[in-house]
């Protein structure tokens, strides 16, 4: 359905993939996944046709369409949004445009009788009697209401605009349907339709995403970029791993095999080479010898930060309470929230979005003051928070290095070990003096976890830790956390996150504050076994 062949990029020295040449086959959804900086979303936009590949050419089979999801909402700011959403199928949107204007004359020429009837059958071939209702299910599911549907795009939020970008690339309906991070600023509920409606999908998908429930639910194929080349694994993510883990293994084991043989032959080689009865054997063993060939087990480039929250001080048995907390900005989040949590919670804040999860974190760590009711911390309570915001603790204009030491403990640390510190969160040489500003999103995201280590709590508070981190380090902060002892509270939608961290559920609503003590798993087997009720 579409492939590349021979396909390079490189700029200046550096080379992102070389000769790279694959086939995506109809029918099948790839999860494109690599290291951070490997040239996912550049093989993407080569794959769309948005950038040109240095060397090397991309074929696409004839009538196929090629649908991308779009990062500029700028162009649409004034447009309605489930107009928006429509556009998406320009030829339908073309016909729509037309239809529209021939109707709205008061009289016709008969060049205009004959074309506004031409362009019905268009029109309608083209599904335009269900066109809105088409693209309001799109919206509805990516949890957006009805009510917001004629709105301008320029009345929603940044992440609510990209949702909107989302319903348009699957409002077309492509052949082959390219998606980079279609799971960002989306929440549980519009996560597992996406699942449902890429699982339905009849074309090739070809997606990019950090979120492992997402590559395990719709993947059937992993197409790793890794060493300058891409190589197809059959199933999912986890079939993925698995199936590296067993290589690897396999590998060292057929080494061991061949490391101990090559050790028997020189060893016989040795004894015998001089003696002239055994020449002849170790002339044959020598032969032997030479055509054994030890395979390189080749690492991952992937490399995974080390992060360890290691607390200084004991946390005592009271850690947080509210006593009826209410919060109300535009309308009333929440009232009366009585929660009370303990030294070992591991909770998860779960919502669809803008019911108040962020906010309800905030006021658990006294970031923010509630309208009215107290949060009560215990007297052995030290909170490291990490925001869903970055810039609300970084200072953009100062070094890396030098932010970081502002949180170094009160005996200092000298250059070299912030150096050292830094470089187990993948800082390396120069990185480490960059400006705060210039850091990518996941460089960012690790640059406040090392605070946050540095800063040594006793409780946890994360906001939607997961968003810029990719795999090797969500993976290696998804361990950190399972080790740490002490209370961990944290906002995510991030489903693999969740289960296999939280063992305490708050599910805020609009209507009221869940708070249920079980897993993920559990939680929504209670809710299922209590809505049939």
């Amino acid at each position: 359905m579409i492939s590349a062949s021979n396909i390079s990029m490189r700029f200046g020295q550096q080379i992102l993939f070389e000769n790279v040449s694959v086939k995506f086959k109809a029918g099948s959804r790839y999860g494109l996944i690599g290291a951070n900086g490997s040239g996912k979303s550049t093989f993407m936009r080569i794959l769309s046709g948005q950038e040109h590949p240095t060397t090397g050419e991309i074929s696409v089979d004839k009538d196929c369409l090629i649908g991308f999801l779009k990062q500029d909402h700028y162009e649409y700011e004034n447009a309605r949004i489930i107009d928006t959403v429509c556009m998406g199928n320009e030829k339908l949107w073309k016909a729509h445009l037309e239809r529209e204007y021939l109707y709205s004359q008061d009289e016709l020429t008969d060049d205009e009788e004959e074309r506004a009837n031409n362009i019905e059958g268009i029109f309608e071939e083209l599904g335009g009697y269900t066109m809105e209702a088409d693209a309001a299910k799109l919206l509805v599911g990516l949890g957006i209401p009805e009510q917001k549907h004629l709105e301008p795009l320029s009345s929603l939020t940044g992440g609510f605009k990209l949702r909107v970008l989302l319903a348009q690339v699957l409002f077309f309906n492509p052949d082959i349907l390219l998606l980079d991070e279609p799971t960002n600023h989306l929440d549980i509920s519009s996560i597992d339709w996406l699942c449902g409606f890429l699982k339905n999908h009849k074309g090739t998908v070809i997606v990019i995403s950090h979120n492992r429930y997402f590559l395990n639910e719709v993947c059937t194929d992993i197409a790793d970029l890794d060493y300058c080349e891409i190589r197809m694994f059959s199933g999912n993510y986890d079939d993925f791993m698995t199936a590296c883990a067993i290589v690897e293994e396999r590998l060292r084991k057929e080494n061991a095999k061949k490391e101990n043989r090559i050790a028997e032959l020189k060893e016989f080689i040795n004894r015998f080479s001089a003696n002239a009865s055994k020449a002849r054997q170790a002339t044959s063993r020598q032969k032997e010898l030479e055509k054994i060939q030890v395979d390189e087990v080749k690492p991952s480039s992937r490399v995974s930060p080390y992060i360890r929250f290691v607390p200084k001080e004991r946390l005592g048995d009271k850690v947080i309470e509210t006593v009826e907390v209410a919060k109300t900005y535009e309308h009333q989040l929440y009232n009366d929230v009585n929660l009370y949590i303990g030294n070992a919670d591991k909770i998860a804040i779960i919502g669809t979005n803008g019911v108040g999860k962020t906010t309800l974190l905030k006021i658990l760590i006294k970031n923010i003051e509630p309208c009215s009711g107290s949060v009560i911390h215990g007297e052995t309570a030290k909170i490291s928070y990490f925001p869903q915001d970055s810039a609300d603790i970084l200072n953009m204009e100062k070094r890396a290095i030098d932010w970081l030491a502002t949180f170094s403990p009160p005996e200092g640390l000298t250059d070299g070990e912030l150096r050292s510190f830094m470089g187990k969160m993948l800082f390396s040489g120069d990185d480490v003096n960059k400006p705060v500003k210039v850091l990518s999103g996941g460089e960012k995201a690790r640059l406040i976890l090392a605070k946050m280590m540095l800063e040594a709590g006793n409780i946890l508070a994360l906001d939607e830790p997961t968003n810029h981190l990719d795999l090797e380090s969500i993976e290696a902060l998804n361990y950190a956390l399972t080790l740490f002892q002490n209370t961990v509270i944290f906002v995510s939608h991030d489903r693999e996150f969740i289960s296999s961290l939280a063992t305490r559920i708050i599910e805020i609503t609009p209507e009221a504050i869940i708070d249920y003590p079980g897993t993920i798993e559990e939680y929504e087997d209670w809710k299922k076994r209590n809505r049939k009720k």
